[in-house]
């Protein structure tokens, strides 16, 4: 009993030592040096960081239209909740572990902007430098708040909701702040080594892919993955809503990673929709000769892989270019997934085959088709005789790999053991809806014509 109730009061009491701290942080005046911005570059970056966080309800609506409809709300709550959860690590020390000053390249000083301190104060990003340095900020923290939102649909349909926002905490703090700042800090090894990844190839898609697969391995099967029972999804439309709303979103993912509104970022624009309906395109022909009938589920699917693969590339490569990227990335997953189906694996959704497979063949498609001719800023690929970038674009992969899988995997393993992670098989049997948040995706009453009588009756599931 006292094990439990210190487990209710835990979260309660960081909250409340981090909202009691925060009243004491001194204010700062805001930078106003309006000689260093750009109206323009100002709006557009607002834009995209809106567009970059409806990105994250988008996912719920995608991993919750494929889960079982006992499990809908269970999933999309695990993905909104990371806005929660990001958005107060980000000002209290998230935003200095990825941007603050440098530690030897791996990390940023935890100081440097210990509860947004200086960040609305301060000059501008090196790197942005026509937008206020809080602007760029907020725009970093969407990607941050989106990252282990992915890893849900690995795990979906068997995990406590208390153990996933402590996995959100550390992965954010252990996993995604360092890789990071090796990727877009001017002084993370990375980046120095002169790897590209325009908006998240392996910040973001690389890491929560990785560490899908290792959650996957940890938390081991479903019941109804070791009885092989077929799981129809919940709400098709669902999925179709959410892949519209990522679709959308990602413009602001991609095109907002030019960091002005500027020709970059219309070609990034440009390229994330060549690569997005091609890859959907290449997803639902390639089922069809492999025997099955056009689906919503595999265009929507392709489509996301798409966005996934172009993202790393998506300032760097030209537009018929991207066509490729995201037709071969759509195979590829799509052969991942078969493969996945017929392992022992247990990645409820496909996670590792499409984020993280997708965001693997997409730094491998940078390493190709960058031209400076698109970017003067990048570097040419393998494509236009630069055998070399392809690469560091390789070594950065594996690097990346390597790391986020062990410290993933790690960290799935300490919260199995401070706080077990599955749910019991009752509770599975149940439906995370009902166990764990004691609510129904069909709940209330309906109407129900019976021989020629309208009466009410109280929905079961």
């Amino acid at each position: 009993m006292q094990s439990n109730t210190l487990k209710k009061v835990t979260p309660f009491l960081l909250l409340s030592l981090v909202a009691i701290g925060a009243i004491f942080i001194p204010s700062l005046p805001s930078f106003a040096d309006g000689g260093k911005y750009n109206s323009a570059d100002i709006a557009w970056i607002i834009v995209a960081t809106c567009m970059v966080f409806i990105m994250t309800p988008a996912l719920a609506f995608f991993y919750g239209g494929m889960v079982h409809r006992k499990n809908v709300l269970s999933t999309m709550m695990k993905s909104i909740a990371a806005a929660g959860v990001v958005s107060i690590l980000w000002v209290v020390v998230g935003f200095s572990l990825c941007f603050g000053d440098t530690v030897g390249g791996f990390i940023g000083n935890p100081t440097t902007f210990f509860f947004f301190k200086g960040v609305a104060s301060g000059a501008p990003w090196s790197l942005a430098p026509t937008i206020p340095f809080l602007l760029f900020s907020l725009f970093q923290l969407m990607f941050a708040i989106i990252t282990p939102g992915l890893v849900v649909g690995a795990v979906a349909e068997r995990i406590k909701f208390t153990s996933y926002i402590l996995f959100i905490a550390l992965f954010s703090l252990l996993v995604y702040a360092p890789i990071a700042h090796w990727t877009w800090h001017p002084e993370g090894f990375l980046f120095k080594m002169g790897v590209l990844d325009f908006a998240g190839g392996t910040v973001v898609h690389i890491s929560a892919g990785c560490a899908a697969l290792a959650g996957a391995l940890v938390l081991k099967r479903r019941q109804v993955h070791l009885d092989h029972k077929e799981i129809p999804p919940a709400n098709i439309p669902y999925v179709l809503i959410g892949t519209g709303l990522l679709w959308f979103g990602w413009f602001g993912f991609n095109a907002g990673s030019a960091l002005g509104a500027n020709s970059l970022a219309v070609s990034a624009f440009a390229t994330t929709n060549t690569a997005a309906a091609a890859a959907g395109l290449s997803w639902m022909f390639f089922d069809a000769l492999r025997g099955k009938k056009p689906s919503v589920l595999g265009f929507c699917i392709g489509a996301v892989v798409g966005l996934v693969a172009i993202t790393p590339g998506a300032g760097y490569v030209a537009i018929p270019q991207s066509i490729f990227i995201g037709f071969f990335a759509a195979i590829i997953s799509n052969i991942a997934v078969y493969y996945k189906q017929k392992s022992r694996l247990d990645d409820t959704l496909d996670v590792f085959p499409c984020h993280g497979v997708g965001g693997m063949v997409g730094m491998v498609m940078t390493g190709i088709f960058a031209t400076t001719t698109v970017n003067s800023a990048g570097a040419n690929g393998l494509l236009y005789g630069n055998a070399a970038f392809l690469f560091t674009q390789l070594k950065a992969l594996v690097i990346v790999v390597a790391y986020s899988f062990i410290v993933s995997y790690a960290i799935f393993k300490f919260i199995n053991f401070v706080l077990p992670m599955r749910v019991s098989s009752e509770e599975e049997e149940l439906g995370l809806d009902a166990s764990q948040h004691d609510e129904k995706y069909m709940q209330g009453t309906l109407l129900v014509h019976d021989n020629g009588i309208l009466k009410e009756e109280m929905v079961q599931e």
